[in-house]
């Protein structure tokens, strides 16, 4: 079986990780698994890191394609996936989670009559106005496989009338957090680097459209992490469009109590999870890391995906408005862990492999 793996942003990287490694471990000479790079995240600390540290095997193609709308990169993305599935001829096409490079693999796959795997599939914002909630819409109804990380995936598809090819098989995300725990402890000098003492200072990211493009929503959400950060430390591992954006619009100055780092990588920032007092995010990925890892999250978003963080108290939906998030911020509380895990139980790398060797 030959299984085309397509990804290009960061989240896809360390989802990619857990599967591949149970490629190489359980299917060797069963599976043949062809990694194509779109190129979507590009900065050597947002990818090249990555498949060092991940041990990702190296992608087999890199497309270099980064920067410009979202029509041109994803049709650029199209154009060059088209081309190397008429070249490989797999059995699948495997993508994973709601980007433009998901999106181009899936409708170059579709288009060319092979099968598409969908790993997250039934996730919903229910907020069209997101490029990766429509991302998502379409990527499930063109998906001949689709892998929910949680039943409420399930249901959200059932809702659709997509019926057909849906298991609910958990969450990779869940896979990769359990594996990688200790290896961060053990590997990580994250918090000596920066002189940070466990359960003493708030993890923040901040990265989506939605926040970033809007001048007053940025300035809500910089304004808030300037003012808690003059009473307890904030690390800020800034992405490279959130850090020019702040310049351009002259805030450099509200952050000037708070450490802003460059993007971690994936076993400093999970370090970084596991010590943080309080997660303050905008990130999907990380609202659920910090789930896994026992930390109270509060989200600078209006609607989340992931809503079972949410009725498990771990996570706060407060929106971009700083009284908001600086009140969230003074009465956060930290609730007691579910016994039972809504993402599965660090086995679903194994479950979609045994479904798609199956499939064929």
């Amino acid at each position: 079986m030959k299984l085309v793996t397509v990804i290009g942003a960061r989240p896809q990287f360390i989802k990619a990780a857990a599967v591949s490694r149970v490629v190489r471990d359980s299917y060797e000479g069963l599976i043949e698994e062809v990694i194509i790079h779109t190129g979507q995240h590009y900065d050597k600390n947002m990818s090249d890191v990555f498949f060092n540290e991940l041990d990702i095997p190296v992608p087999k193609y890199n497309l270099n394609v980064s920067g410009g709308r979202h029509g041109e990169m994803t049709g650029r993305m199209l154009e060059g996936i088209e081309s190397l599935l008429l070249k490989e001829k797999p059995d699948y096409v495997l993508v994973y989670g709601d980007t433009n490079s998901t999106l181009a693999a899936a409708l170059a796959a579709v288009k060319l009559h092979i099968p598409v795997a969908h790993v997250e599939a039934g996730l919903r914002s229910f907020n069209m106005k997101m490029p990766e909630e429509i991302n998502r819409v379409v990527v499930d109804r063109v998906s001949s496989l689709l892998f929910c990380p949680t039943e409420t995936g399930s249901e959200n598809l059932a809702r659709e009338n997509v019926l057909e090819g849906v298991h609910v098989v958990g969450d990779v995300m869940f896979d990769a957090a359990l594996f990688y725990e200790e290896l961060s402890k053990n590997k990580s000098k994250i918090l000596e680097k920066h002189n940070l003492s466990p359960n003493a200072f708030v993890l923040a990211t901040c990265h989506r459209a939605e926040n970033t493009d809007s001048p007053e929503r940025l300035l809500g959400i910089i304004s808030a992490l300037g003012e808690i950060a003059e009473s307890t430390p904030i690390v800020l591992p800034l992405h490279p469009r959130t850090k020019a954006l702040i310049a351009s619009n002259k805030m450099e100055y509200l952050l000037e109590k708070v450490t802003v780092t460059d993007p971690c990588t994936f076993l400093d920032m999970i370090a970084l999870e596991q010590a943080a007092k309080v997660i303050i995010t905008d990130s999907g990925g990380v609202q659920k890391e910090a789930y896994f890892y026992q930390t109270p999250c509060i989200t600078m978003r209006d609607e989340t995906e992931w809503v079972e963080t949410v009725a498990s108290g771990w996570n706060q939906l407060v929106g971009a408005n700083k009284a908001d998030i600086v009140s969230a911020f003074e009465s956060r509380r930290t609730p007691s862990m579910n016994e039972i895990s809504p993402y599965g139980d660090g086995n679903a790398a194994s479950k979609i492999l045994n479904i798609l060797k199956s499939a064929i």
